[in-house]
């Protein structure tokens, strides 16, 4: 994308939920962030899932997301924003195969499907608590999906070890998740969630409970992993501040129901670090983001 291009968000155009047009554009005072056009997603090629449609209800009748469209491209660093209530969650599980929509579809354009017809979803999930067995070590949590795939031991042992070491737990293999830090136990949680290295990776606010140190140095971290790896990210936050610090896309959300209010792109490059936190384009950009997530609160 063309960098100076307006920031512009889309609402509902009356055939398929928040697809952008040109009528629908808002533009807004600021030359670094911008909404992804269609010839934008059509030139990156079939999206690695689609989001066509979609609502939940659930059996107690409430609404929780309605009429979500969304394109998730390889490669992508996704961010869903939006205040408690809005369906971040709910969408991301729905991603992931932990709950079926009540309407629409979630396709998977580039895999196959299995025996029972259901798409072949390539993925890591990272909740908002690392979810680590406290009778085994780090090393042993780690290595639970490679088991659960069948991959001999020694093999398993050593992917394991190689991603404990990709975030920076060379070392803690052995210890158990009662000897880890808050931060370390995240970290955990993360490399399990990648180590077979799937083609997205869904992030539940992983560092909500984090103090703000520990967060910034795991943001530090996951940007380096994904910059490496390659791999979609499609993370869950309340934060601004957060969003635009990790992502190429910020997903806007309002709530009761849960639906998508703008959809923009970051064009500050990577990789980042704390000179773009303390620089004035990221103070803009979140100034930004932050009156467009107050737009859709008070939607």
């Amino acid at each position: 994308m063309d960098p100076g291009t307006p920031l512009r968000s889309g609402q509902d155009d009356g055939e398929g939920g928040a697809t952008r047009t040109e009528t629908d554009h808002q533009a807004l005072d600021t030359a670094s962030l911008s909404t992804p056009t269609k010839e934008h997603v059509a030139a990156s090629g079939r999206p690695l899932v689609s989001i066509r449609g979609v609502s939940k209800q659930f059996a107690n009748g409430t609404l929780a997301v309605r009429d979500v469209n969304l394109d998730l491209g390889a490669g992508e660093f996704v961010s869903l924003l939006g205040p408690s209530g809005c369906g971040k969650s709910t969408l991301l599980r729905m991603i992931a195969g932990l709950g079926a929509p009540s309407s629409g579809a979630i396709d998977w354009p580039t895999t196959g499907q299995d025996a029972g017809g259901a798409p072949e979803r390539d993925l890591g999930f990272v909740f908002q608590d690392p979810t680590l067995m406290p009778w085994a070590t780090a090393l042993a949590n780690v290595m639970m999906p490679l088991t659960l795939k069948g991959i001999r031991k020694s093999e398993a042992d050593a992917r394991a070890a190689q991603m404990l070491a990709l975030v920076g737990l060379k070392g803690f293999e052995g210890a158990y998740p009662r000897e880890l830090s808050g931060g370390m136990k995240m970290r955990v949680s993360i490399a399990r969630g990648l180590v077979l290295k799937p083609k997205i990776l869904l992030m539940d606010e992983p560092f909500a409970a984090l103090d703000e140190i520990t967060r910034h140095r795991l943001n530090d971290d996951l940007l380096e992993l994904w910059w490496k790896e390659k791999f979609t990210a499609v993370f869950v936050t309340h934060s601004v501040f957060e969003s635009v610090y990790l992502s190429k896309r910020i997903v806007v959300m309002a709530a009761r129901p849960g639906r998508v209010m703008a959809d923009l792109d970051v064009d500050a490059p990577y990789p980042r670090d704390e000179l773009f936190r303390t620089s004035p384009e990221y103070a803009n950009l979140c100034r930004v983001v932050s009156g467009k997530l107050k737009e859709a609160i008070g939607s």
